[in-house]
């Protein structure tokens, strides 16, 4: 591995607090991560429905475009099921692109 490739393996992992679901990201989230990631949260929601979604991206290192399109389909798949998806504590580098994609008309940002 070259030194400018990342090496940070993106993670996902649910747990339930009432109705709502936290999910917890971590690592790199890039075009190799996405998709695994994708379908691992999507599970989880259709599965455990809860009513509100807690994206945690505290640990996230990096994200690109693809991070970008894992969040606003988690969006949608939440909608589906009448649940609603909260951004929590987004790094100076993902907020950049979240900001970037005007990523806060559409779902909600916040800080711990």
């Amino acid at each position: 591995m070259s030194s400018g490739m990342r090496s940070s393996k993106a993670e996902a992992v649910s747990t339930i607090d009432g109705h709502t679901m936290i999910i917890s990201l971590s690592g790199d989230i890039d075009h190799h991560s996405a998709k695994r990631i994708r379908g691992q949260i999507d599970s989880d929601l259709f599965i455990k429905r809860p009513k509100r979604a807690v994206m945690d991206m505290s640990a996230v290192e990096f994200m690109d475009s693809a991070g970008l399109g894992l969040i606003l389909g988690r969006i949608a798949c939440a909608e589906k099921i009448g649940c609603r998806l909260t951004l929590l504590s987004p790094s100076p580098q993902v907020m950049k692109i979240l900001d970037l994609a005007g990523a806060g008309r559409f779902i909600e940002i916040k800080q711990k």
